[in-house]
């Protein structure tokens, strides 16, 4: 086997990724062990988490801040919006330290460098999966008791929209990850500019609610048209467009695009750097 540095910034060798697939399956499962290792309650902080940001917000944003909820139940509404920004959110903020934290090992070991993000984000598939495993035992009770859910056939475009809101999280994450091995104020910023953009996102809104004047600037936030189309999937109640989804589908694939060329770009001289 020949190592050699690529010549070109979309030279990224996806067949030799391909061939370090046991790599990646092995790093997902420590990604997943560690994230909760020492813990008491370990992987049930993934059911944890969820509940307690829904009560809050449900608390906060429904009975203090009195915002609409499209008359869905409060606590259905929040958890639908809180499951899918954690998933978008965990991808960005984890692929965003990609070369910072694995500094160390990069150093000594070669292995296709894109196998770091890609397990990051399957091992945050895997959380995703146990939060909308709930949610959707959430759903079912509410429904059960009266509540007005109304399912439909949106749902089938649920792989899309997984597809969709790890693209984004991945590609916006590795565009920073390449820029972080010069410019280490990025590491702070992606911090909280995270939780501002929750703001600019529907997640404890509906984008029904939102002024006109505004509404377009919201909605040209691409992971808004997920969320709505996600609540509206399984809720029954929200704004969906194919031209907005079709828009977060363009800007998705550009941003990988963009953020994998970077990426392959950096990472052959980014020790000297970081």
């Amino acid at each position: 086997m020949v190592i050699k540095p690529t010549g070109r910034w979309f030279d990224l060798q996806m067949g030799e990724l391909w061939r370090y697939r046991d790599l990646v399956l092995l790093l997902v499962r420590r990604d997943f062990v560690a994230q909760y290792k020492q813990t008491i309650l370990g992987p049930l902080w993934h059911l944890v988490q969820p509940v307690l940001t829904t009560i809050v917000f449900t608390v906060v944003f429904g009975r203090i801040a009195n915002l609409p909820t499209d008359n869905l139940p409060p606590f259905l509404f929040y958890m639908a919006g809180n499951v899918v920004w954690a998933y978008f959110a965990g991808v960005l903020g984890g692929t965003s330290t990609t070369f910072i934290t694995n500094a160390s090992i990069f150093g000594k070991v070669y292995f296709p460098r894109l196998a770091m993000p890609l397990a990051l984000l399957f091992s945050r598939l895997v959380g995703f999966g146990i939060q909308f495993a709930l949610f959707l035992a959430m759903a079912g009770y509410f429904w059960l008791t009266g509540a007005p859910l109304h399912p439909n056939a949106w749902i089938l475009l649920t792989p899309l929209l997984l597809l969709l809101m790890g693209g984004l999280g991945l590609g916006c994450g590795i565009i920073i990850s390449a820029l972080t091995t010069r410019y280490r104020d990025l590491v702070v910023l992606v911090t909280f500019g995270v939780q501002l953009l929750m703001y600019a996102t529907p997640v404890v809104y509906p984008l029904s609610s939102v002024p006109a004047q505004y509404r377009l600037l919201v909605a040209a936030n691409p992971i808004s048209p997920l969320i709505e189309t996600f609540r509206y999937a399984y809720l029954g109640e929200g704004t969906v467009s194919v031209g907005h989804l079709a828009y977060s589908a363009v800007v998705t694939l550009l941003l990988l695009i963009f953020g994998a060329a970077l990426f392959n770009r950096v990472e052959r001289t980014f020790m000297d750097t970081v």
